[in-house]
C-alpha cells in the first residue's frame, strides 16, 4: 500500500517520533510512506517533506492571537500538501496532530472528503473535538456547545476573542459526510471521551502508541550514572518529560513533594527542565531535556519508582518507556496513565493531593504496598507497547478502511 502520513512534527515531540516510527515499520514491510509535516527542524529524508514556511506558521500563529481563529490559515502549506497528495495518490491517508499554526485542516478534511480518500486519523489529544483545546482538563463544555472558554489564552492563545464556539460548530459541519473515516485514540479513556463528544457517531478504535522496547527502552545497569550523579541515597524516584516545569507536566508538585522528603533516604531526578540551574533543593537532581533515547533509558532504568505528576495525558509515552525499562509508575490520576500502569505496574492518587502522593510513595519505598518485579514491568511493556505491534495494528485499519465500500 501507500500511506501518507501527515502530522505537525516529524522525529520531534512525541507525535513527531510515532510518525517516524510508523514509517519506518510500514517500509519494513514493504509498504510505500510519505510524511508532510509541518513544522521544526527534523533529519530531513526523501520520504518526510515539511510544507510549512516558517515565515507562514509564524503568520497563522498570530493571526490565531489576533482574530482568536485557528487552522483556518497556512494557505501556502494546505496548498502544498494537496499538491503532494494528488502526485502521491495513496491508497490511504493517516492524519495526526492538525493544530500548530501549519495548515488549514477544514479545507485539507473537505478536499479528502471530496475525493473520497480513507482516511485514519490518530487522536493523539483533544483539539478535534473541542472548540480549541488539546486538554480540556474538568471543562466539559465541548460535549455541547463550547463559548465562554476558560482557556482561550492558553495555546492556541487568543488576545481579543473567544472564537470556540463558531470553531466547535465548523468542526460539526466539517465531520458531516466524512464516511471514509476511522478515529484511533492511544488509549481507551480517549476513546470514550470522543465518544462522548461531537464525534459520537463515528467508528472508534484504540491503539495504543509504540516505543522500541527490544532495543532501547530496556532495563540498563545504573552503578556508574549513580556514582556520576553523586547520588548517595538508597531510594531514586525519577520524573522526566520535556518542558518538566510547564503547568501540564507539573514539575511544581515534585519540588513541593522533595521539600516534604527532605529527611527520607531519598534523591529525586528531574529530567527536562528547561533553566535547571534555578532549582537548589538538598535532595533534588534537576538536568535539561535529553535528546538521547539510550540515555533516557538509563535515567528510566534509576528509579526504584517513576513520578508522574502531570494535569492530563491521553496515553503517557514516559509510562510506557518506564515500565520497559523495569521501573513502575508513582503519581497523580491524569486520565489514561490509570490505563498504561494498572495496578501493580502503577500507583495514582487524587490530582494535587500532596498528602496522598507522599504516602503513596513512602508507602511504595517502604514495600507496604505491592508492585510487580522489574522483569515483569518489562515483559508487560513488551508485550502490551511495542512498535511492531502498532504498525501491525495500524495495517489491519488501512486494510479493513481500503476494503469499506
Amino acid at each position: 500500500m501507500k500511506i501518507m502520513q501527515i502530522d505537525v512534527n516529524y522525529d520531534h515531540s512525541s507525535t513527531g517520533m510515532i510518525v517516524k516510527d510508523l514509517q519506518f515499520g510500514l517500509e519494513a514491510k514493504g509498504h510505500q510512506v510519505l510524511v508532510c509535516f509541518g513544522r521544526e527542524v527534523a533529519g530531513l529524508k526523501s520520504a518526510a517533506i515539511r510544507i510549512a514556511p516558517k515565515w507562514e506558521v509564524y503568520a497563522h500563529a498570530a493571526l490565531t492571537r489576533l482574530t482568536g481563529w485557528t487552522g483556518n490559515f497556512s494557505p501556502v502549506a494546505t496548498r502544498k500538501c494537496i499538491e503532494y497528495i494528488e502526485a502521491f495518490k495513496p491508497d490511504v491517508v493517516h492524519l495526526h496532530e492538525l493544530h500548530g499554526y501549519f495548515i488549514n485542516y477544514r479545507v485539507l478534511i473537505e478536499y479528502l472528503k471530496r475525493k473520497g480518500m480513507p482516511v485514519v486519523w490518530t487522536f493523539h489529544c483533544e483539539f478535534m473535538y473541542t472548540g480549541k483545546c488539546g486538554y480540556s482538563y474538568d471543562c466539559e463544555r465541548w460535549k455541547a456547545e463550547c463559548g465562554n472558554c476558560p482557556q482561550v489564552t492558553s495555546y492556541p492563545a487568543s488576545l481579543y476573542f473567544d472564537k470556540t464556539h463558531e470553531m466547535l460548530q465548523q468542526k460539526k459541519k466539517m465531520f458531516t459526510d466524512f464516511d471514509r473515516l476511522k478515529i484511533i485514540a492511544p488509549s481507551k479513556w480517549l476513546a470514550d471521551r470522543v465518544r462522548q463528544s461531537l464525534l459520537n457517531s463515528k467508528d472508534i478504535g484504540v491503539i495504543y502508541n509504540g516505543i522500541d522496547v527490544e532495543n532501547t527502552f530496556t532495563p540498563q545497569p545504573t552503578e556508574a550514572l549513580r556514582k556520576e550523579l553523586g547520588i548517595k541515597t538508597k531510594h531514586v524516584l525519577v520524573s522526566i518529560a520535556p518542558d518538566l516545569m510547564s503547568e501540564r507536566k507539573g514539575g511544581k508538585w515534585i519540588l513541593q513533594l522533595a521539600a516534604r522528603l527532605v529527611q527520607d533516604d531519598v534523591t529525586l531526578v528531574m529530567v527536562g527542565v528547561d533553566n535547571p540551574e534555578v532549582v537548589s533543593a538538598p535532595n533534588t537532581i534537576v538536568l535539561p531535556r535529553l535528546g538521547d533515547k539510550q540515555e533516557l533509558a538509563k535515567y528510566y532504568s534509576l528509579g526504584d519508582f517513576f513520578l508522574l505528576t502531570s494535569k492530563k495525558e491521553t496515553f503517557s509515552l514516559v509510562c510506557a518507556e518506564s515500565l520497559a525499562c523495569g521501573t513502575p509508575i508513582i503519581g497523580f490520576d491524569a486520565g489514561a496513565p490509570t490505563e498504561v500502569a494498572p495496578p501493580g505496574y502503577g500507583l495514582f492518587v487524587e490530582y494535587g493531593n500532596l498528602d496522598q502522593l507522599q504516602a503513596a510513595v513512602l508507602d511504595a519505598l517502604h514495600r507496604r504496598i505491592k508492585f510487580r518485579s522489574g522483569p515483569e514491568c518489562t515483559d508487560y511493556a513488551f508485550g502490551m507497547f511495542g512498535k511492531k505491534k502498532m504498525v501491525q495494528s495500524y495495517i489491519a485499519e488501512y486494510e479493513e478502511l481500503v476494503c469499506r465500500v
